[in-house]
C-alpha cells in the first residue's frame, strides 16, 4: 500500500498522505491496520488511512521524547515563536486546500471551512506570541483561595 494517494475534491485535487506522521516521517502502521474515512455528505469511503495500535502510540512518544530532550530543549523560547508562525504561514499559504481538505472530511461548506482555518492561523500566530512570555503570576480568584502559575523548565 503506498503512503499517498491522489484525492479529488470539488474544488481541488491533492496528494493525500495516508501514513501515520512518526519521527519526522510517514510510516505505516506496524500491525498494517487501516480504516477508511467517509464523506458525510454521501456515506462513501474517501480513503482508507493507516491506524496506530499501542506499539505505533509507543513508537511515537519515544521520537517525541527524543525530539524534546534533543533539539527541540535547546530550542529557545523565541525560536519557538518563531516555528509556529512559520506554521502560521504555512496554513494561510495553503488554505485553500485545508479548507477543501476539511469541508470533504467532515461536510461542512467550503466557505466555513475557510474560515476555520483562517481560525486556526490565528490560533498559532496568538500562542506564537506568547511563546516568549514565559512568568508566574498569582490570579485573584476568591478571598478564600491562592492560586498561581510557575514556569516548569
Amino acid at each position: 500500500m503506498s503512503l499517498t494517494t491522489k484525492i479529488e475534491t470539488p474544488s481541488i485535487s491533492y496528494e493525500q498522505p495516508l501514513g501515520l506522521y512518526i519521527d519526522g516521517k510517514w510510516v505505516k502502521g506496524v500491525e498494517g491496520k487501516t480504516f477508511e474515512t467517509i464523506n458525510p455528505s454521501d456515506e462513501k469511503p474517501i480513503v482508507a488511512v493507516h491506524e496506530a495500535g499501542p506499539e505505533d502510540v509507543d513508537i511515537a512518544v519515544k521520537a517525541a521524547r527524543k525530539a524534546f530532550n534533543g533539539v527541540w530543549r535547546t530550542t529557545t523560547p523565541t525560536e519557538r515563536g518563531v516555528y509556529l508562525t512559520k506554521l502560521a504561514d504555512l496554513f494561510d499559504e495553503h488554505s485553500d486546500t485545508l479548507a477543501a481538505i476539511e469541508s470533504l472530511d467532515n461536510g461542512k461548506a467550503l466557505s466555513m471551512a475557510k474560515v476555520d482555518v483562517q481560525l486556526s492561523s490565528g490560533c498559532l500566530r496568538y500562542y506564537a506570541g506568547w511563546a516568549d512570555k514565559i512568568h508566574g503570576k498569582t490570579i485573584d480568584t476568591d478571598v478564600e483561595t491562592f492560586n498561581y502559575t510557575r514556569h516548569e523548565a
